[in-house]
């Protein structure tokens, strides 16, 4: 399984934007994560590492691994959690960076639940409908996704059995469609294959639930 952990900073991701991508599309990207930077502030992902850590992993999922040169998806793919874990709106997304971008983040990001629904139950109905959106918002997703999957062992194993179990439900039918994801997502299947419910009469595995959001929004 290929893992897309050096990019933790600007400086360290800049040089490989630089191969890749035309210099408007770096320069684009650079006020994308600064942009995030702000807005995200000293979240933290539960490992303890920054934010920002997650944003860049996603993005070097997609350039280093899926080939993707869109301004669009790279900038939504930076920006994918300021909506869901900010106070950031559609609308400053869509003033800062263009109503596609804006588009792209709002089909990733988890609404909040309204009158009498729980939150599992409003991400359970999200992570279903995902299979109605556009390409470009699939690919940020299995970005935001595998970022997150590649390092599942860093988890609790219970999480880890629940957030094994909800990929592969939900997330892995979305990469069928695209080769080089639907290739890097049955190697990571392989990997964590140990995750798998159990045959009847072993041991009851985790139930597929509500995986917390990767970073907490800010009180008040």
């Amino acid at each position: 399984m290929q893992l897309f952990t050096t990019w933790h900073t600007w400086q360290q991701a800049e040089p490989g934007l630089r191969e890749r991508l035309p210099a408007s599309t770096v320069a684009r990207l650079r006020e994308a994560v600064d942009f995030a930077t702000a807005r995200h502030g000293d979240q933290r992902r539960p490992t303890g590492a920054p934010y920002t850590d997650h944003l860049l992993e996603a993005l070097e999922v997609l350039v280093r691994g899926a080939g993707v040169t869109s301004p669009d998806i790279l900038c939504a793919a930076v920006l994918h959690d300021v909506v869901e874990d900010t106070s950031c709106t559609p609308d400053e997304i869509s003033a800062a960076f263009g109503p596609r971008v804006a588009e792209l983040v709002t089909w990733v990001t988890i609404p909040e639940p309204g009158p009498g629904q729980d939150r599992a139950s409003v991400k359970e109905e999200y992570l279903r409908g995902l299979h109605n959106a556009p390409r470009d918002a699939i690919l940020v997703k299995l970005a935001d996704r595998a970022s997150n999957a590649q390092t599942l062992q860093n988890l609790p194993l219970p999480r880890q059995r629940a957030y094994y179990a909800q990929t592969m439900e939900h997330i892995v039918p979305l990469a069928a469609g695209e080769p080089w994801f639907a290739e890097w997502y049955a190697s990571w299947a392989a990997a964590f294959s140990g995750l798998a419910e159990p045959r009847p009469g072993g041991p009851a595995a985790e139930p597929s639930r509500e995986i917390p959001s990767q970073a907490s929004k800010p009180s008040g």
